[in-house]
């Protein structure tokens, strides 16, 4: 079976652990600083390492004060932690439709679930590819919201000349072994507000203050920390600040095989009629986290069920998440979300990841067969 994601480990790789191993810190020492450093220079903007993607979307809630009442916009077309984070916090989850074509949130669906109670705006970049962050920027200006990334499959993306990273409010990554680069487990969060980037630190160090300079206890001795606030352990560790230090080193090199990669697949899949390729907006240069293909919705379940026979590792990204029994209170009005729900019922997502077996001459006759069998029958 060919994998649907997996990681590139390199012997740099392996160094650059080995060296953290053999250091005085395994967990949070003087590594996890130049991760940051390491990504505020790839981004231009500053950033804090988190223990995954998900640690990176709670802390943001939490960093922008999400409580009760408030209400997140989101697409159904993601994971369920970019909905979960949110809600744990006592937010209310509003679903916004996505483009049919892209599979990001769509702008015009934004604008009519915005009320008074909003409090974020959650663009998810599909597949590597931004969301149409310049009209959604507008929107949360005009209604005092904060714009979030969650862009846990497009570290390396260009989104109309800017990286990914500081366009939003607040964008958060995931470094889990399929992403772009790879921590292991590992996310962070980034922003230019200085302020918001300190709550989210904050909370994801179990909110402890270790400087005397913001005690409220002046009577104790050195051994004194305070806690103003709660927060949780989503540290990442030195031994995986290592690896992603290494990984990011990297990234132009796996952003071009990606991109090498996804140009092969619409090369040969242009001359399928009944195979929709994904749709790249001019302005934007994505780092691909994989490459969703859509074919007839009476025909997804035996062609993904063909390639999975084939020994081709696909995947469907995703079963919308407003369908899910956790959401089951949530009943949105007839076709609000119907392409969302069109899409998922045709979406197929192919391998996507640097492995020599997925530019073999052998995988493309065996891809192109499959799918020739699997669309005739």
């Amino acid at each position: 079976m060919i994998a649907y994601g997996r990681q590139s480990i390199s012997r740099s790789d392996i160094n650059s652990v080995k060296k953290a191993l053999k250091s005085e810190y395994l967990t949070t020492g003087p590594l996890v600083e130049k991760f940051e450093s390491a990504l505020e220079s790839y981004t231009g903007t500053p950033a804090v390492v988190v223990s995954s993607g998900t640690a990176a979307l709670h802390a943001t809630y939490a960093a922008i004060g999400i409580s009760s009442g408030d209400e997140v916009i989101t697409p159904p077309i993601t994971f369920i932690a970019t909905q979960a984070t949110a809600a744990l916090l006592g937010a209310k989850i509003v679903f916004a439709d996505i483009d049919y074509e892209t599979g990001c949130i769509d702008v015009d669906s934004v604008r009519k679930k915005i009320t008074s109670r909003t409090k974020a705006i959650v663009a998810v970049d599909y597949a590597g590819h931004p969301a149409e962050l310049t009209a959604l920027k507008a929107i949360a200006k005009k209604h005092n919201v904060y714009l979030i990334e969650d862009a846990a499959h497009s570290i390396g993306s260009v989104y109309r000349g800017m990286k990914v990273g500081g366009i939003a409010d607040v964008t958060t990554f995931s470094f889990f072994p399929t992403k772009n680069i790879t921590s292991g487990e590992g996310g962070a969060i980034l922003s230019n507000d200085a302020t918001l980037l300190t709550n989210a630190r904050l909370f994801a160090r179990q909110g402890t203050r270790r400087n005397p300079k913001d005690f409220l206890i002046s009577s104790q001795g050195q051994w004194h920390q305070e806690f103003h606030s709660f927060g949780l352990n989503y540290r990442l560790p030195d031994i995986l600040c290592a690896l992603g230090m290494s990984q990011l080193n990297r990234i132009d090199e796996f952003k071009a095989a990606r991109t090498k990669l996804f140009e092969m697949y619409t090369e040969i899949l242009s001359s399928f009629e009944n195979i929709q390729t994904p749709v790249k907006r001019e302005y934007v240069d994505p780092m691909w986290h994989f490459y969703p293909i859509r074919v007839p919705a009476q025909l997804r379940r035996f062609v993904f069920d063909e390639l999975r026979r084939a020994g081709i590792g696909v995947q469907v990204n995703y079963f919308p998440v407003h369908m899910q029994p956790v959401f089951q209170e949530i009943k949105e009005a007839e076709n609000q979300l119907v392409n969302s729900e069109k899409f998922y019922s045709e979406e197929i997502s192919l391998p996507m990841h640097l492995a020599p077996a997925l530019r073999s001459r052998a995988y493309r006759k065996k891809l192109i067969s499959t799918l020739h069998g699997a669309l005739q029958d």
